[in-house]
């Protein structure tokens, strides 16, 4: 005859009672026990393992969830407020979500995606109000940076990635996108370029701290007209026609082009080629991010490195001080030009 206490076949275990009551101990010991607390001893925290891996029992996560105040989830939410037609394949969210899940599903966390069109004006109420998370971290802080502030005010964990400004209340990790800006800029003016046309849609606050670098490497160098400011967006369905109409228009008025995403910049070289203008003889380019892609292109971008794995990790980190009840403050890393064969 079998030992009911190993033979699962003999008796089933469905609840913690049931557990308790083959071990010989109380609920209370053996929720601790499975929970890996140091108060109840070695022997028999093992032992009511050991029993509760014979019979395949697993604790009711949802109970233990309603017990702990916590649901084990963590919102991802990309706020397309400037890009409504950009989609989640898009190479930088992709990239940025994969590291975002790695760090969180290490740490025993769940992650609900959203993309978000923010009609409404309390849509990142809607999401922190609804009980179903932990914490949210935001790709991007899009047009709604204010919104952002506002429910930051009263909702601590929450961290975005994007820009730090002054007096901030939102925690943001990011990089310098000036300082970035000024060294695309400086690469396009050390090929000899002076009439830089500058793609991007400037309504994002990291787009236009890009912009503004750009402006600054111009300035310095005394070129005193500034980069020539091409509204361009990152939805892939329009990205191609905006650069074409745009080269279109300003003709041979342009001989530098500092793209404010290496998608645009992958974009604007195949625009280039289409028309027999040689990229970087006749027109370098320099994009930002440094996304896989820029290497898989020809030819191969130069472009400014946001480190975006580090970036999601500091996310997460400050993150889990801020549902643990402690500060965490913005992070602001420096940008690293990646010289390659387009400038």
């Amino acid at each position: 005859m079998s030992d009911n206490l190993t033979d699962p076949a003999q008796s089933r275990v469905r609840t913690i009672a049931d557990l308790a009551r083959l071990a010989g101990v109380s609920a209370g010991t053996v929720s601790r026990a499975l929970a890996g607390k140091s108060l109840v001893n070695e022997e028999t925290r093992l032992r009511i393992q050991a029993l509760a891996s014979a019979h395949d029992f697993r604790p009711n996560q949802m109970a233990s969830r309603l017990r702990t105040k916590r649901t084990g989830v963590i919102g991802v939410v990309v706020p397309l407020g400037h890009e409504r037609r950009q989609h989640l394949s898009d190479p930088f969210f992709m990239t940025m979500l994969g590291h975002l899940a790695d760090a969180l599903t290490e740490n025993g966390y769940d992650v609900m995606l959203s993309r978000i069109i923010p009609d409404a004006d309390d849509w990142l109420e809607q999401i922190v109000n609804s009980g179903m998370m932990d914490g949210v971290l935001l790709i991007g802080q899009s047009d709604q940076f204010d919104v952002i502030e506002r429910v930051a005010r009263r909702y601590r964990p929450l961290v975005a990635w994007g820009s730090t400004m002054p007096d901030q209340i939102h925690c943001a990790v990011g990089s310098d996108n000036i300082a970035g800006g000024r060294l695309a800029g400086e690469r396009l003016i050390a090929r000899g370029a002076k009439r830089i046309a500058f793609l991007g849609d400037v309504r994002a606050p990291e787009i236009r701290q890009r912009y503004e670098g750009v402006a600054a490497a111009m300035a310095a160098a005394g070129l005193a007209d500034g980069p020539l400011q091409l509204t361009t967006h990152l939805a892939s369905d329009i990205m191609e026609q905006e650069i074409a109409q745009h080269l279109s228009a300003v003709g041979d008025r342009i001989d530098g082009i500092a793209a404010a995403s290496d998608v645009i910049a992958m974009t604007a070289m195949r625009v280039l080629a289409d028309r027999a203008i040689r990229v970087p003889d006749q027109i370098p380019v320099v994009g930002y991010d440094d996304l896989p892609l820029a290497t898989q292109t020809v030819p191969r971008i130069t472009t400014v490195r946001q480190e975006i794995a580090a970036g999601a990790r500091a996310m997460v980190q400050a993150l889990f001080a801020r549902i643990a009840g402690q500060d965490a403050p913005g992070v602001v890393m420096p940008p690293l030009l990646i010289e390659r064969d387009s400038a």
